[in-house]
């Protein structure tokens, strides 16, 4: 949740103003820069008509981050010359910010999040979103971090966005929590930042959050990307950085890619630590453990845990691994790798980018594979990054795919619904969590879907559930959206989302080979379609373009096919 504030900047002659009333002992945080006339950037603020601070910023090349605090609240005014002053972003929070989140004041036209007011999907409150990072449970909150650049919906310099929830679908956007160094941050050129990473508790007799994460600097010797570690105390601010990997392990003959740290704890109960790599043949995940209780230090490198070369790929990104079937400690249970092949191509398809789900045997230092298989058909669910929680091994994605995305383009996007992974026989299964159900507001429909009528979708945030009268029986769902050709579609060759853009241009074929499900949970929302075919056996998701929602769907099946289908109206 966010809340904003109750009035938009007012003009008046050469000042604008930001307007808002504010709680006592409320923190502000707010970036600016100087536009290109070669004057100083300034704005005063003022509480119940009384100045309390004057902000002045040189800098024209990248937007400044600054702080005001307020002892006492009030009518509370941000006033600045538009034509030597711009403001990205502001936003207001209390020290109850965990329990009630930040308040947005301001948001520029460059980065100001789509009105999305039915959606459901998680989206940032502004600016460009990639990774989930530091996803993971910490104190009575889940915790999501992510790739983040504030000032623009397209990739740059990157922080790490942050939120917090309880319940996986209800969020609380949280301030900025990482930050590029001052270098980095005094340019906007995309050099590096605080690339991707991953978190855990402090010990249990003190609270807190402990993140790593890759520093990237473009062009930097020896090396363009390090590992670094940073500790909050408070569960808001991240204190400063200390490196723990200054450099690549010798010997292997790695590309400078050396990135997305992921810290577990072992079966051995040691911290272990993840690292994507590439070598001379293909991806690789390097495996890292620590002697120190907390994590801080003492991090040792052990060898490649696994190496993959298929598709035409090139470095393992984001790695992540769970136990699936039992406790870390038990040498019978089942582990999840998850990786993303970065430049990956299928030569059958046309899918890029693609995501790998190996499961095996892990002792701490080895991995013994016994079966691998995609864990989205449709690849638009990139970096996924899991961990263990109360009921089991949840993740998330970022829901989206590189080879769509443009310096030249504004691409606002969303995170995938958060996902449960179970293991069954030899599959891998990735439902979504089971708190999507609370998103059910009502019936729209039991009957003329089934009865293959086309059915009304209100504002579009919807889950069709189709029960088959026999595994793999045959149907198209064909769905009305403004600006792709969509539908879904279970023939003799496997579960297929038609995805056609209306520009004619070639589109990868996004099929799960062979899937005969007998069930599918279908999520619809503005921007995104997710299929759940057998609990997840199946699972595709693609980034729709646009903000226009999917207006009808219609069901062709022969007769006798569909057992049942109905269509649930969702809100958050």
């Amino acid at each position: 949740m966010t809340t904003h504030a109750n009035t938009a900047p007012a003009h008046a002659g050469n000042v604008e103003t930001i307007s808002a009333v504010l709680a006592d002992a409320t923190t502000i945080h707010i970036w600016l820069k100087a536009t290109p006339t070669g004057a100083s950037a300034e704005i005063s603020a003022s509480v119940a008509g009384r100045e309390i601070g004057r902000l002045v910023v040189s800098n024209a090349d990248e937007f400044e981050q600054h702080s005001l605090e307020l002892e006492k609240g009030g009518r509370t005014v941000l006033a600045y010359d538009p034509t030597t002053t711009l403001v990205s972003v502001a936003y207001a929070f209390q020290q109850d910010v965990l329990s009630k989140g930040i308040q947005i004041l301001h948001s520029s036209h460059e980065n100001a999040a789509p009105t999305v007011a039915n959606g459901y999907h998680f989206r940032p409150p502004f600016g460009w979103m990639n990774d989930p990072n530091g996803f993971g449970r910490f104190g009575d909150h889940v915790h999501l971090f992510y790739q983040h650049y504030p000032h623009s919906l397209r990739w740059n310099t990157m922080h790490w966005g942050h939120a917090v929830s309880e319940d996986y679908v209800h969020w609380r956007h949280l301030p900025i929590f990482l930050f590029p160094s001052a270098d980095l941050s005094a340019r906007a050129d995309g050099r590096g930042g605080a690339f991707s990473g991953s978190a855990i508790p402090l010990s249990s007799s003190e609270p807190g959050i402990r993140v790593f994460f890759t520093e990237q600097v473009k062009d930097r010797q020896p090396e363009e990307q390090i590992q670094l570690t940073a500790v909050s105390r408070d569960q808001i601010t991240a204190g400063a950085e200390e490196i723990i990997l200054p450099q690549r392990p010798a010997g292997l003959d790695l590309t400078l890619d050396f990135r997305d740290p992921y810290v577990f704890r072992g079966p051995d109960g040691r911290w272990k630590m993840l690292v994507g790599s590439r070598d001379r043949a293909g991806g690789v995940v390097l495996l890292y453990e620590s002697g120190d209780p907390d994590g801080a230090s003492d991090w040792t490198f052990i060898g490649i845990l696994h190496r993959e070369d298929r598709f035409g790929m090139t470095a393992a990104e984001c790695p992540c691994i769970v136990p699936l079937d039992g406790p870390a400690d038990d040498p019978t249970t089942r582990w999840a790798l998850i990786f993303g092949l970065l430049t990956s191509r299928d030569p059958q398809t046309g899918r890029r980018n693609i995501t790998a789900a190996t499961v095996g045997r892990f002792d701490g230092r080895t991995f013994v594979k016994e079966f691998e298989q995609e864990l989205d058909f449709a690849t638009d669910a990139y970096a996924f990054q899991a961990f263990v929680d109360r009921s089991g091994p949840i993740g998330i994605a970022w829901l989206a795919n590189w080879t769509e995305v443009s310096k030249k383009i504004d691409f606002p996007t969303a995170m995938t619904l958060p996902r449960q992974l179970l293991l069954q026989q030899d599959a891998l299964l990735t439902p979504p969590v089971e708190t999507v159900a609370t998103l059910r507001r009502g019936l729209i429909d039991e009957s003329k879907l089934k009865g293959q009528e086309p059915v009304g979708l209100g504002n579009g945030a919807v889950e069709i559930v189709i029960e088959l009268a026999a595994p793999g029986a045959t149907f198209h769902l064909e769905l009305d959206h403004p600006e792709v050709g969509l539908g879904v579609q279970l023939g003799p060759e496997g579960l297929i989302i038609h995805y056609a853009p209306p520009n004619g241009k070639e589109t990868p074929r996004y099929i799960a080979v062979g899937a005969k499900p007998s069930t599918l949970r279908i999520f619809l929302d503005v921007g995104s379609i997710e299929v759940f075919a057998d609990n997840g056996r199946w699972t595709g998701t693609k980034r729709l373009p646009g903000f226009a929602a999917v207006s009808t769907a219609r069901l062709l099946a022969s007769a006798g096919n569909i057992a049942a289908a109905t269509i649930w109206h969702l809100e958050l």
